[in-house]
Parts: structure tokens; sequence; C-alpha cells
């Protein structure tokens, strides 16, 4: 099996369960995500996060987590279905690397270079091929 296979699985994997994980946290227990306004270095998102977000925690957090549902989905596929997948992995993983540790920096860099070798180097047929 080729390695890009490889990583369009541990993607889809990862997608899933943060797509699971989420979704039960914000029915749950919304307020843990306010811990990740310390951990981050900028000051843009921890406004955003003391702000805003603070008030639409569980709406937020469900559509993030819808996000990432479908984006696990797009890792299945093939063609176009997987470079959307591969556009919105990249996407999530700019959007939460100025989380710093609280999104365990630097790991939305090597997803986002992961990212962009199956956008290159895969056939983009459907995974199980």
């Amino acid at each position: 099996m080729k390695k890009s296979r490889w990583a369009r699985w541990a993607f889809f994997f990862l997608f899933a369960w943060a797509c699971w994980i989420n979704l039960r946290t914000a029915s749950i227990s919304p307020g843990d995500y306010m811990g990740y306004a310390e951990l981050t270095p900028i000051g843009f998102y921890k406004d955003f996060i003391g702000g805003w977000f603070k008030d639409n925690i569980t709406t937020m957090v469900s559509v993030i987590a819808i996000g990432q549902g479908l984006i696990a989905l797009g890792f299945l596929g093939k063609g176009l279905m997987v470079k959307l997948a591969c556009l919105g992995a990249i996407l999530f993983f700019l959007g939460i690397a100025p989380l710093g540790i609280g999104a365990g920096f630097p790991v939305p860099i090597i997803g986002i270079i992961t990212a962009y070798f199956i956008l290159k180097k895969d056939d983009l047929e459907w995974i199980w091929k």
C-alpha cells in the first residue's frame, strides 16, 4: 500500500475521532474548551475564546465537529472528495496552530505537510483500492 494511502487512513481515523470527541464534549462539558485561552500565545485567540466563543461554545464546537466528520469521510472517497478533505484539513490545522501547545504544536504543521503530500502523491482513488 502506498504511503499516501496510509496517511489517508490515519487522517480518516484522526478526524472521525475528533468529530466524536468534540460533539460529545461540546454537549456534556462545553466549559472544558475555555482552557485553550490560557494555552495560546496569540492575543486575538485569547480574546476570541474569552469573548464570543465563550457564549457560543456548543454551537461553534458542534459546527467544527461536523466539519471534522466531513473531512474524515472525504479521505475515504476519491477525486474531488479527497482534494476537498485535504483542503479542509489544511484549513483546520491552520486554524488550530495558533492555539500552540493546546493544539499539540507542531502537530498542526505536520498535518499541513501531510495533507499537501496526499494531494501531490496520492492517486486520489477510493481508499480501499
